[in-house]
């Protein structure tokens, strides 16, 4: 027998030449930020700073100021706003370093008893193995003596263990010419000679300070004058951006930078405001506790926190350990490391949440990978920068469809549809993951639409992939048993032990749907239930005979009897053999299930006539499900002979519950 499956076409040159063109042109971008980054850092720096003074200008624009005195009153209050912090945070510095010889005696004693309890312990440790080890080896050594005197002739007829004095005479000779020896030799003794350099002049001492701080100096003049320009050519800067990179889309490219400058700067905003409420409260925290020079600590937080993760647990461990090396005790240095744990999780958990946590579209995975990213790339400017130029990322693979791949790496959107995730999820036996998802559904949704919109949705793409052959029989084995487990397990349905154990599986037998009903009927009997019921109390559905359609019916069957609805699933197998004479008065509504567009539904018409012979007085239903999501604008099909029509399940629901509440009203 030939195989039937075709060999993996080659891919076309056309396809490798733009994969290689790909690669070519993520290597250059990434060479040129690198080799770059002394001039690219100065104008990413400035045009971030720009997003974020932008709501200041505006407003100042509102308020009479022109263009260019809106920028520079901007651009001085940032500068001041800087200087100031600068200038709290040296001066601060300043004093501790004056203070820091008063704490001399404590932070000795602090450093001697970390010192016992860690690294003496180590050192005792490895004495006392040193000790043990060095027994160890005199008592071979010592042994190996005794055992090559006692090997010498003669050496059995002397009395007693004592090593006679003779047996030391080479060695005490050898060590007495060696010493003589060491006395006759002339040994010359270094002169140490101290070197002492010339002290620094003033011009010197002005140079040397200049040269370590002329680097920051020159990047803040660059970002100063460039924030300058971009402000005062805001309008231009955009026109000719839009001109380059969406000449023949101005509408999507114009809402790619409105999106883009509308995040950025709500993100800015926003975390200036949590990192400055955030100094603001540890300034406020550590001046109760005690601490001193809470002003540098607060000033050192708000700063640093600017840096994802770990800038605020930095300003954190220099303040504990200043508190250590104040309080003989370790109270101060505990309480402070509380203050900065209570702040940091009501700004982190609380406050940023509802300020931009759900604006800024990042994945928490990716806001991680991009600082290590940057900071690879520009050092501490970009670690500190990383967020917003991801953000900048995100935007444009939202925006434009060449990028879209930065959306679905760094974005927090999901990467697949719900029914998409669970067919992945089936395919790979991770039923346990597809249940916790559905619970977390059904916490906001109901059952029927977790059905309507995620399960056979999920059915319908197997269905296609099996139609292709791209599914194998294992596979198909997944998926049923990852259908069968969720819907037994938010089914609706209480289990209860059944009357007999049954040594054949639920999986045994590829229509898991059937399976599920026969489940049921171990439980109450083949017809599902009790005969004398009251008139009109019971919902028979019918499936139209293929697997989807079974498990479709006996999904609606769980989904009524949910609603504490007597429903029961028959199949078309089970109509020659007829139904009780007081089951017509019983039932109420038939259910014809299809699940899919399919050869099976053109048996339909033929199903609900048969259904009317049966039960004159019921009410005929045709649920015709349209597979994948319905669309707004898609029809419902109808079926000749039948009542009514539903194109979902919570449909067919609804239809159910009104019909019982109309003779109730």
């Amino acid at each position: 027998m030939e195989s039937t499956i075709s060999p993996t076409p080659a891919s076309p040159p056309l396809a490798t030449h733009e994969r290689a063109l790909g690669i070519i042109t993520t290597a250059t971008v990434l060479a040129l930020l690198y080799f770059a980054r002394d001039v690219l850092v100065p104008i990413t720096l400035a045009v971030i700073l720009s997003m974020l003074i932008a709501p200041l200008v505006r407003l100042s624009r509102r308020l009479g100021l022109g263009q260019t005195w809106s920028v520079l009153a901007a651009v001085l209050m940032l500068g001041f706003s800087f200087a100031a912090v600068a200038l709290v945070i040296g001066s601060q510095l300043v004093l501790m370093a004056q203070s820091l010889p008063h704490y001399e005696q404590t932070i000795e004693r602090k450093i001697k008893t970390l010192n016992d309890v860690t690294v003496g312990k180590v050192d005792a440790f490895t004495a006392q193995a040193g000790r043990l080890l060095n027994r160890r080896a005199d008592n071979e050594r010592f042994a190996r003596l005794a055992a090559g005197r006692t090997s010498e002739p003669g050496a059995a007829a002397q009395p007693g263990p004592a090593v006679p004095a003779t047996w030391h005479a080479p060695a005490i000779a050898e060590t007495q010419a060696t010493l003589q020896s060491a006395n006759r030799a002339t040994v010359a003794v270094p002169i140490p000679v101290e070197l002492h350099e010339a002290p620094q002049s003033s011009v010197q001492l002005i140079e040397k300070i200049l040269g370590s701080i002329w680097v920051p100096i020159e990047t803040a003049g660059i970002v100063l004058v460039v924030l300058v320009f971009v402000l005062l050519e805001h309008e231009a800067v955009r026109d000719r951006f839009i001109r380059i990179a969406g000449g023949a889309d101005i509408r999507l490219t114009t809402l790619a930078i409105n999106d883009a400058g509308e995040r950025l700067s709500r993100f800015f905003v926003s975390q200036f405001a949590v990192n400055f409420g955030l100094g603001l409260l540890v300034w406020i925290g550590l001046s109760i506790i005690g601490l001193p020079h809470p002003l540098l600590w607060a000033a050192l937080a708000a700063v640093l926190r600017f840096v994802p993760y770990v800038g605020v647990w930095i300003a954190a461990l220099c303040a504990v350990l200043l508190a250590a090396a104040v309080d003989p005790g370790w109270s101060l240095a505990l309480a402070t490391l509380i203050l900065f744990l209570v702040v940091e999780l009501i700004a982190g958990q609380l406050v940023e949440p509802q300020l931009y946590g759900h604006t800024t579209g990042l994945s928490p995975l990716s806001v991680v990978i991009a600082a290590i990213f940057w900071s690879w790339l520009w050092g501490p400017i970009g670690l500190i920068v990383s967020t917003p130029l991801t953000l900048c990322l995100v935007v444009a693979g939202r925006h434009i469809k060449a990028l879209s791949l930065l959306d679905v790496l760094l974005g927090d959107t999901q990467a697949l549809t719900m029914p998409e995730r669970f067919y992945q999820r089936a395919l790979s036996a991770d039923s346990e993951e597809i249940i916790t998802s559905a619970r977390l559904f059904l916490k906001r949704n109901s059952f029927a639409n977790y059905c309507d919109l995620v399960l056979l949705p999920a059915l319908h793409l197997a269905r296609i992939d099996l139609q292709s052959g791209a599914i194998s029989m294992d596979q198909q084995s997944k998926v049923r048993s990852a259908m069968v487990s969720v819907i037994a397990a938010i089914g609706g349905v209480t289990n209860r032990p059944l009357r007999r154990p049954r040594p054949a599986s639920v999986l045994d037998s590829p229509n898991a749907g059937r399976q599920l009903r026969l489940q049921r009927e171990q439980v109450s009997g083949r017809w599902q239930g009790p005969l004398v019921v009251p008139p009109g109390s019971v919902m028979v559905c019918v499936g139209l005979g293929s697997m989807a359609d079974d498990l479709a019916t006996e999904l609606l069957v769980r989904i009524l009897r949910d609603q504490k609805i007597d429903a029961r699933h028959f199949s078309l197998g089970d109509l020659p053999a007829g139904t009780p004479p007081e089951a017509a008065a019983a039932v109420s509504i038939v259910y014809v299930v299809s699940a899919f567009p399919s050869e099976e539904r053109d048996r339909g018409e033929a199903t609900a006539q048969e259904m009317r012979r049966q039960f004159p007085q019921a009410c005929i239903v045709a649920v015709f499900l349209p597979g994948m999501l319905l669309q707004p604008d898609s029809g419902i099909d109808s079926l000749r002979g039948a009542d009514k029509s539903a194109s979902s399940l919570g449909h067919a629901v609804q239809i159910c519950l009104d019909m019982h509440r109309e003779p109730a009203q």
